[in-house]
């Protein structure tokens, strides 16, 4: 039976500190005392990256430098306020997205720099009940739910008819499945929900959520990208402090003037 989902968000993984490499790193700059406040490892990363470029540990690897920055925060904020979007490319953060439409899918593969995808294969995935996601032009119309749950039920009804009249249940060929599932997807809708895992480095997704936020973006993606936003505010906030949202037709813009990153 065909039934309407809400696109779900998690984190499962990010990029980590091997402490003793830092260290050992620290020792051999000649500064095995130094410490940071970084609130993440990710942020902790970009601060390393960042202070190596400068040997900026502190004021006696560097004749030129006579004072430097004492927090994460400062650091990444001047980084991220002069633009050197580099070193927040060594951060990366793993997403597995779900409950997401293929029209989502189509729209954040086109963000490929700094991105890594994995997503759900039905030519290996047989489909029996399909999900989807109802925008609010959609579920704000009667008629239109009436028209989407008949047509999702419609083609649920479908893949059924046709697995039954392949005797998929009935295969032992792995491979003879495969062929026939891959076939069967082609009159699966566009708007099928679906899984996809996402990794990205930090000052992609910095981009990307100015992007997919906007009020011109389409509606599911804003929808993601407002949690993944609020995300990153709450697990990063020396990074995505600089963002601020407003509310445009029921989900939030966000956006931060320090666009040069």
């Amino acid at each position: 039976m065909a039934k309407t989902i809400e696109p779900k968000v998690f984190l499962i993984g990010e990029s980590k500190v091997n402490k003793e490499g830092l260290q050992a790193l620290l020792e051999h700059l000649g500064v095995p005392d130094w410490t940071s406040d970084a609130p993440s490892d990710i942020e902790l990363i970009s601060e390393v990256y960042g202070r190596a470029c400068y040997r900026s540990f502190g004021t006696n690897l560097n004749a030129n430098i006579t004072r430097v920055r004492k927090t994460n925060q400062s650091y990444i904020t001047n980084i991220i306020e002069k633009g050197d979007g580099s070193v927040l490319e060594h951060g990366v953060a793993n997403f597995f997205l779900t409950d997401v439409s293929r029209v989502f899918t189509h729209e954040l593969v086109r963000h490929r720099v700094g991105t890594a995808m994995s997503q759900e294969s039905l030519r290996f995935v047989r489909l029996t009940d399909l999900e989807w996601y109802a925008p609010t032009v959609i579920q704000e119309s009667e008629a239109a739910m009436a028209i989407f749950s008949k047509t999702f039920e419609s083609l649920s009804d479908l893949q059924l008819e046709l697995a039954e009249s392949f005797n998929l249940d009935s295969l032992d060929s792995f491979d003879e499945k495969k062929k026939i599932t891959s076939a069967m997807r082609r009159i699966a809708p566009i708007g099928l929900a679906t899984n996809i895992g996402w990794s990205t480095n930090m000052r992609t997704l910095r981009h990307v959520i100015e992007q997919r936020t906007a009020p011109w973006a389409e509606e599911e993606i804003r929808f993601v990208f407002a949690k993944i936003a609020e995300l990153a505010i709450e697990r990063w906030p020396n990074m995505f402090s600089d963002y601020s949202y407003e509310m445009v037709d029921g989900l939030p813009v966000y956006t931060t003037n320090n666009r040069k990153v």
